[in-house]
């Protein structure tokens, strides 16, 4: 693409006085982040650079909660495969036993808020709704199974909920700019305050 495309792509209005850079929804971008300072290239990489993450991390977790609730073994206190059975399996190698014990006095409900969970941080991270939320309570999720499922995993890096830990983590801080939900409600509250009267 050549530069003067790549300026029109984040420049409103591409003129003096256009309001500086802006993303395809209109969102105010500084340079540095667009990477179009001083006609550079690449911003409209850096844009959807947490895009891939978003889609991954977003129908994985879908998966698994959908996979757990349609597991009627799974959602049972006891028995082959039972989240109770799982509990009791790592309780004893889990970084804090007092977790396991916990979900332990009522398995098959922490079953479900596990599985509804997984639903809900899923669906926020695949369609960019309260984007930093979800990942919060995604970041959470696999912390807690880090520190009782996978804690006993060596070496560390074999176990997958320290790297899903890590990956929430970059929605958590930047959200999801673009092609979100999140993205859509800020251009309409931007255009709704932009058609009230100035003082």
């Amino acid at each position: 693409m050549a530069q003067d495309d790549t300026q029109r792509l984040f420049v409103g209005g591409g003129g003096p006085g256009s309001g500086g850079l802006r993303d395809s929804l209109g969102s105010p971008v500084s340079p540095a982040y667009s990477g179009t300072q001083a006609g550079g290239r690449g911003g409209g990489a850096a844009l959807f650079a947490l895009l891939p993450l978003r889609i991954f991390l977003g129908v994985t977790f879908i998966y698994a909660g959908i996979d757990k609730l349609t597991d009627g073994s799974f959602l049972s206190a006891s028995g082959a495969g039972s989240i109770g059975e799982t509990m009791h399996a790592v309780r004893d190698s889990a970084a804090i036993p007092a977790m396991v014990d916990l979900a332990l006095k009522n398995p098959v409900d922490f079953g479900y808020a596990m599985a509804f969970g997984e639903l809900a941080v899923g669906l926020g991270a695949l369609f960019g709704l309260l984007t930093r939320l979800a990942a919060t309570g995604g970041a959470l999720i696999s912390l807690s199974l880090w520190l009782t499922m996978s804690w006993a995993v060596t070496p560390y890096y074999y176990g997958n909920d320290l790297a899903y830990l890590m990956a929430w983590l970059p929605l958590v801080i930047g959200g999801a700019p673009q092609l979100s939900l999140d993205a859509l409600v800020r251009a309409a509250r931007r255009r709704k305050a932009s058609d009230l009267p100035q003082p």
